[in-house]
C-alpha cells in the first residue's frame, strides 16, 4: 500500500507542478476593446500556462473594434487582485472607457502597491498614467496619448514595448506578441 501511495505521489507531484503556472487577469472594455491586443497575449499565455480571466465592467458580452465578442469571467467590482501575478490593460478605442473609471483606477493603484506585473497596450497606458503609477517611468503608448504620459510624470519613449521594472506598456497591436513575451519575461523571475 505505501508502494502506491509513493508511485502516485512521485507521478502525480511533477503533473501537477507543470499543469500552471498562475493567474493574468486581462481587462478589456465593454466595447472597442482592439481584439488582437487580447487574443494574441492571452494566447500565448496560456500556452505558457498561465490561468487568463477576461475582466469588464460587467459580465456582459464585450464587443471588440474588430468584431470579436467576449463574454467577460468577471466584473471590475469582483477583482480581488490579490489572485492574480498580472494585471494586463487591453488597448482599442474603448479603453478610454476606463480613463476615469474610479473602479479602473484602483486596480492599477492596486496592483502596483502589490507588487503585481502591470501591462497596458495601445491607449491603455492612458489609464495607467491617469491613475498615477506611471509616475516617474518610461513608458510608451498611441501616440496621441503620448502628452497624457508626460502630463502624468512618466517619460514617454515611444518604443514598440517598453519595460520599466514591473509595468510593461505597449504602443498598439503590432506589438501585441513582444507585449505578451516581455510580461511573460518578467514573470518567469
Amino acid at each position: 500500500m505505501r508502494r502506491v501511495g509513493l508511485f502516485i505521489f512521485l507521478v502525480l507531484l511533477p503533473l501537477c507542478l507543470l499543469a500552471q503556472e498562475g493567474r493574468i487577469l486581462m481587462i478589456i472594455a465593454p466595447e472597442g476593446f482592439r481584439d488582437e491586443e487580447l487574443q494574441i497575449p492571452k494566447a500565448l499565455f496560456e500556452a505558457k500556462g498561465w490561468e487568463v480571466d477576461v475582466a469588464s465592467k460587467t459580465t456582459c458580452e464585450a464587443k471588440g473594434m474588430l468584431g470579436l465578442r467576449v463574454k467577460p469571467d468577471l466584473s471590475l467590482g469582483e477583482v480581488d487582485i490579490s489572485r492574480y501575478s498580472a494585471v494586463i490593460f487591453v488597448g482599442g478605442v474603448g479603453a478610454q472607457f476606463y480613463f476615469s473609471d474610479p473602479e479602473a483606477l484602483h486596480i492599477a493603484q492596486e496592483a502596483q502597491k502589490r507588487g503585481k506585473v502591470l501591462g497596458a497596450i495601445c491607449l491603455a497606458p492612458g489609464i495607467l498614467a491617469r491613475a498615477g503609477v506611471l509616475r516617474g517611468k518610461r513608458a510608451t503608448v498611441w501616440p496621441s496619448e503620448a502628452d497624457t504620459l508626460a502630463k502624468t510624470g512618466a517619460t514617454y519613449t515611444g518604443k514598440a514595448v517598453e519595460v520599466d521594472g514591473l509595468i510593461v506598456t505597449a504602443r498598439g497591436p503590432e506589438a501585441a506578441r513582444e507585449f505578451a513575451e516581455a510580461i511573460l519575461e518578467i514573470l518567469k523571475r
